[in-house]
């Protein structure tokens, strides 16, 4: 691949210069501008054609979501956001993840001198998987809950586990709005910021049939119920008696990764068995793989999301290449595919 070419776009000039040392260590990526407010930055990238934007969200003249707006309509490129570790920031910062950002760093509130630095990795490591992302046109057709006349879903018994990361917020939400309010208990890791996935839970719940909420260890996995872990933790899915229930907890990263698709899925491999369904999505890397290889010996159908309809085929792929993924699809149509499985789940009498 060749040198990643980046546009800084943030009102501070120190964290403007500390982007730039960040980023510019790195021989695989070049910096080749830097601009203070998005009206400046819309002339950059005219003349200085950069793969990847980084762009903070509050600057004067614009703010950072009109301007995402903007691109997104004219110009469709990557953009990674810098947010601020604040509710506010986390708020903004889903809505721009909706509306076509590759992915999003949160940028301390305090102590920017040691913060940003602090994070070298995963600022370098996300302008790269931002360099790989297909950006689709936005469709603008509004997903609605499928409907099956004279079919319930509202079993405790089954369980759909989902995992994603890069491109996951629009992919998550596509799927997530197709499902109808009885849908089987749905738990899912996207890999996200701490503060950000509150923000995304409540987010998803004010657009979806389903209930969607950030888990809670100890609480039970109910029908109609998607639970997304929180970020920083692992979540699991367990059995307490009859009943299924979240676990979560804060043990060392897996697959480089916390939360974990692996640790996620291998929990619903032990716990549901073929009475589980596994759904792999966008994102860069393998997290998730092996964990969904064990669902598939479990006896759980998988689902693998195609790669033209992904941002990064990463997980996806990797999953696919060791044998997890049953069955690949566009993200448009997995909603419709899982709904069936459960269907013949049920049909076929799977308990666990």
């Amino acid at each position: 691949m060749s040198v990643i070419r980046v546009l800084i776009v943030d009102d501070s000039v120190f964290v403007r210069q500390i982007l730039t040392e960040i980023l510019s260590s790195d021989p695989a990526i070049d910096v080749v501008g830097t601009a203070p407010n998005p009206i400046v930055a819309r002339d950059m990238i005219k003349t200085l054609n950069p793969d990847v934007l980084t762009l903070d969200i509050e600057m004067p003249r614009m703010d950072g979501l009109a301007f995402l707006d903007k691109i997104m309509t004219l110009r469709p490129m990557p953009v990674l956001m810098i947010s601020s570790l604040t509710q506010k920031g986390a708020d903004t910062a889903i809505r721009a993840l909706e509306m076509g950002a590759v992915d999003c760093v949160a940028k301390p509130v305090v102590g920017l001198v040691e913060g940003l630095p602090a994070m070298r990795s995963e600022i370098v490591g996300k302008v790269k998987a931002a360099a790989l992302a297909k950006i689709r046109p936005r469709s603008g057709e509004q997903v609605r809950p499928i409907q099956r006349p004279g079919v319930s879903y509202n079993s405790s018994e089954k369980i759909i586990a989902i995992g994603a990361s890069t491109g996951g917020v629009e992919a998550l939400q596509e799927l997530l709005m197709a499902f109808p309010s009885d849908t089987p208990a749905t738990v899912i890791t996207q890999h996200m910021p701490a503060m950000f996935t509150a923000s995304f839970a409540n987010r998803l719940n004010q657009l979806c049939a389903v209930t969607v909420k950030q888990a809670v260890s100890g609480e039970r996995v109910l029908p109609g119920h998607a639970y997304i872990a929180p970020g920083g933790f692992h979540m699991e899915l367990g059995r307490n008696g009859a009943n299924y229930v979240c676990r979560v907890h804060d043990e060392p990263a897996v697959s480089g990764h916390r939360p974990s698709v692996d640790v996620l899925f291998r929990s619903v491999a032990h716990a549901a068995g073929p009475n589980a369904i596994g759904v792999i999505l966008t994102g860069m890397g393998r997290d998730g793989a092996l964990g969904l290889m064990e669902m598939r010996s479990a006896g759980a159908p998988t689902i693998g999301q195609d790669e033209a309809s992904c941002v990064v085929y990463g997980m996806p792929k990797a999953a696919r290449e060791c044998g997890a993924v049953e069955i690949e699809l566009p993200i448009g149509k997995i909603a419709d595919h899982v709904l069936k499985r459960c269907e013949s789940l049920a049909a076929r009498g799977v308990r666990v």
